[in-house]
């Protein structure tokens, strides 16, 4: 990919999209890319990444997912699976004149830009995935395979997730402190220790947050950070953001054509060593060679926890920089 432009302010805007409105954030001129944050996020994830996108000579473009910030957020639970998630990307790259994009995901925007990949090759060329590897739809419907997870005594938390109301019950109340622990529990330099209960996991009758670990912020939140989220979903509420995984079952029944389909642009995907994400799904990131035969490089940043492009914004820069260079123009 040909770099050229030169790097600008973040600018602010609205564009139209399925969803009703999305909400961008831009620097820079040249090769769009996109990219696109996880779950509980927003285009704020990224800010590290904008202006190292912008200086190397990209239109770096941060947007909220349908149900995040100024987005719009649909009432219809429906309205966040995934194929109108993809439909949403596709637009906003026309939205500002483009015929293509490079697209970047981390956590939930991972498994959105995978899937743009898959569904929509002629509007994104390439897909970097970060911390959440590609797995191609499988032959077990999603909240079965996640409630064979916890067992009996225990919900994964995508189970948790699952009731509309259950989780905004725990979280609304308290979003900051919430978002605290939740950021706390996944990041390498306060997370839980092995010996102690895994947070993934809900005790029945319990709440998520009853395994959050106390003390300090992480290194790469600052209160300032931390604000902006909170801000954020005390705005917006946390049913839109929630809904992503209200979508699992609908997701697996409307990719029913694509069981097993390889994504076959280049690509790349950088974990981390600490991050469940990565180490639950090893097999998968072992399947590359079949499963994203265009990949390019893959990176497990030793020591890192879940949020990797916060956490280790200088590494990500770097590898994301480099293989945005290596692209064909």
């Amino acid at each position: 990919m040909s770099r050229s432009g030169r790097a600008a302010g973040p600018a602010h805007r609205l564009v139209p999209s399925p969803a009703g409105r999305t909400h961008v954030v831009e620097q820079g001129r040249g090769p769009l890319v996109l990219l696109v944050h996880g779950f509980p996020e927003s285009w704020y994830s990224w800010r590290h990444q904008l202006p190292v996108l912008a200086a190397a000579g990209y239109r770096a473009v941060a947007l909220d997912v349908r149900g995040y910030g100024r987005s719009a957020k649909p009432a219809d639970v429906a309205a966040y699976r995934m194929r109108e998630l993809v439909a949403d990307s596709a637009a906003v790259v026309r939205a500002l004149g483009e015929r293509s994009a490079v697209i970047v995901g981390h956590d939930w925007g991972a498994g959105i830009a995978a899937h743009a990949a898959l569904l929509r090759p002629d509007v994104f060329s390439a897909a970097a995935l970060l911390s959440v590897p590609y797995t191609p739809r499988g032959d077990v419907r999603p909240t079965e395979a996640f409630a064979r997870i916890g067992g009996g005594s225990e919900d994964f938390y995508v189970s948790y997730f699952q009731e509309p109301g259950r989780a905004e019950a725990e979280i609304e109340p308290d979003v900051r402190g919430w978002l605290r622990g939740f950021y706390a529990g996944l990041s390498a330099d306060t997370m839980p220790g092995p010996e102690e209960p895994d947070l993934h996991f809900v005790p029945k009758g319990g709440k998520l947050s009853d395994r959050f670990p106390a003390g300090p912020l992480p290194a790469w939140l600052s209160e300032r950070d931390l604000d902006v989220y909170a801000g954020e979903f005390e705005r917006t509420g946390m049913t839109g953001a929630l809904n992503r995984y209200r979508n699992v079952d609908r997701d697996w029944e409307d990719l029913a054509e694509w069981e097993g389909a390889a994504i076959t642009q280049p690509s790349l995907f950088i974990g981390g060593g600490l991050d469940a994400s990565t180490t639950w799904l090893a097999d998968a990131i072992a399947a590359f060679p079949s499963t994203m035969p265009g990949l390019t490089a893959s990176h497990v940043l030793d020591g890192a926890g879940h949020w990797l492009q916060q956490e280790r914004a200088e590494d990500v820069n770097r590898l994301l920089v480099d293989w945005l260079a290596s692209l064909p123009a």
